[in-house]
């Protein structure tokens, strides 16, 4: 299989760094994409929590790719950017690395890139202005 080496971001500071376990495996011994997708949507709320300065929810899975597997004891590095700003809702952009130990050799492999799409809300759950747009 072509694993695409790649490297980090540079410049850049994952949003979240996760090891996945072997309870994480599907029947393959692959790391489930539902796995993934859960972490990458821990990683992006963070952005949008930093970005509207306060809570979120997750509103949209806008698109989600999957481009190579992950595997028990990869570090998976997980980087959330904030792509768009409305009034109360916000579009946040995922990228997700693993680095993995291939034949003696560290690679790094860019696995999945996703976007979705935030609201920011008030304690009582309603839409409210994103702090940084108002």
């Amino acid at each position: 299989m072509n694993t695409e080496d790649t490297s980090l971001p540079e410049g850049k500071q994952a949003t979240l760094r996760m090891v996945p376990m072997p309870a994480d495996t599907n029947a393959l011994g692959n790391i489930f994409g539902g796995w993934i997708m859960s972490q990458v949507d821990i990683a992006a709320s963070i952005a949008a929590i930093r970005e509207a300065r306060g809570r979120v929810v997750t509103v949209a899975v806008n698109s989600f790719e999957f481009k190579h597997p992950v595997f028990v004891g990869d570090v998976v590095s997980f980087y959330a950017d904030v792509a768009a700003v409305g009034r109360t809702s916000l579009t946040v952009v995922v990228e997700c690395f693993s680095e993995r130990l291939v034949q003696g050799e560290h690679k790094v492999v860019r696995v999945t890139k996703a976007t979705l799409t935030f609201v920011a809300v008030d304690e009582n759950g309603r839409p409210r202005p994103v702090a940084s747009a108002a």
